[in-house]
């Protein structure tokens, strides 16, 4: 019961922690979010497949038309 508990209260930690960013960034967006600037998530180079930017571009997701 006692790790239970403690499993709850570190997960209501995190919880209020990425609220508390969201609340405190402009906009309640986080910087850096397109995942093919990311070579780690993006092995293969493909496009974001939100934006359709590539790797070799830089910017984020909301700056491409």
């Amino acid at each position: 019961m006692k790790l239970l508990l403690i499993v709850l209260l570190l997960l209501a930690l995190s919880f209020a922690g990425i609220a508390i960013k969201i609340w405190a960034k402009k906009d309640g967006k986080f910087a850096g979010t397109c995942a093919s600037q990311n070579p780690f998530l993006n092995k293969e180079g493909e496009p974001c497949g939100m934006c359709g930017r590539m790797p070799d571009e830089a910017g984020d997701c909301n700056t491409k038309n």
